[in-house]
């Protein structure tokens, strides 16, 4: 369906398109693209209509290649012929208007599935302490960057993922949940929005993030990590960032491990204070909050065995919480 659409975009673009191969078909549609001229890769992303305004589409690109002239490894963009990050292409099958835009592709295999492959703590420990010290030259970029007049993307904040709106959904109508099971969510979103008020939106903890910094979103390369999937990026805390990256891991034996190679990474780079680490499990409890809500809004999605397991443990993790701050 989208296929024809690509090709279209592609004429837009400083290219001579050799190859299209569709890589991905989740929220947006992802196509590789290779360039006859001289044989490069490229990635082109026919974004969802609705979750981002033009605008804020265009901020993502800003934010990727000053991430990349401040020597952190991400997709470096390609702008159009006429100087445009994003030009919008119709799909003919639905009648819908997408924004098509592209960028440098990255070679590598996911992070997630080396980890898996790997099956050794010390070998995966350093992937983290090495990921621990990108995260932390992302945070020092954004921190003291200066963004560009009309730079928006969305945030992030107490009302972001806590609100009566939160941006990816109210979690706690997911109809998985039981009416007393809602109670325990509510009580701990209303503590949680205590906690994060006290903790607060200082330049130092709360700038631009990834904010989906999972294993799926990092490429591993020989020595090389790079950061891939800027989509959902946005103003937020920095611990949110941290806790992303560990919390497909936290039920894992080898999960303190994982959690100290990060951190040793992360200090090593960047000032961590303990009184921060010690929110990560709040965080992570956080984004299995809004993951929730995020996949209310997308029935489409089967995600029944994800979502059980996911219930019962979010669920626990409420019930038990205690705010450390």
């Amino acid at each position: 369906m989208f296929t024809s659409a690509a090709r279209q975009a592609l004429r837009a673009f400083p290219i001579d398109p050799e190859g299209l191969q569709l890589v991905a078909m989740s929220e947006n549609a992802t196509f590789r693209v290779k360039n006859r001229a001289d044989g490069a890769d490229y990635v082109l992303r026919l974004h969802r209509p609705g979750y981002h305004s033009l605008k804020a589409l265009k901020s993502e690109p800003l934010w990727t290649q000053a991430l990349a002239d401040f020597g952190v490894s991400a997709p470096v963009p390609l702008a159009a012929r006429d100087g445009r990050y994003f030009v919008p292409v119709r799909i003919a099958a639905n009648g819908e208007t997408r924004q098509a835009g592209m960028a440098s592709w990255t070679e590598g295999e996911l992070l997630e599935d080396v980890l898996e492959a790997a099956q050794d703590v010390d070998v995966m420990s350093g992937h983290f302490e090495q990921l621990g010290g990108i995260v932390a030259a992302m945070h020092n970029q954004a921190s003291r960057w200066r963004h560009p007049a009309g730079f928006t993307r969305h945030i992030l904040d107490i009302d972001g993922l806590m609100g009566e709106a939160p941006f990816w959904g109210p979690f706690w109508t997911h109809p998985a949940f039981s009416l007393a099971e809602q109670e325990v969510l509510l009580t701990a979103r209303d503590k949680v929005r205590s906690m994060l008020g006290r903790y607060g939106e200082d330049p130092e903890r709360f700038s631009l993030i990834h904010a989906d910094l999972h294993a799926g979103n990092i490429l591993v390369s020989g020595e090389r990590l790079t950061v891939i999937d800027f989509d959902d990026a946005a103003f937020g805390w920095h611990v949110y960032d941290i806790a992303v990256a560990l919390k497909g891991y936290q039920t894992q034996p080898y999960f303190p491990s994982l959690q100290a190679a990060l951190l040793r990474g992360y200090r090593a780079n960047r000032p961590l204070s303990e009184a921060d680490s010690a929110l990560i499990p709040a965080f992570i409890m956080i984004r299995r909050m809004v993951q929730i809500g995020w996949l209310h809004q997308r029935p489409e999605i089967d995600a029944a065995e994800f979502l059980d397991s996911a219930r019962a443990l979010v669920c626990a993790q409420c019930a038990a919480f205690e705010p450390p701050c």
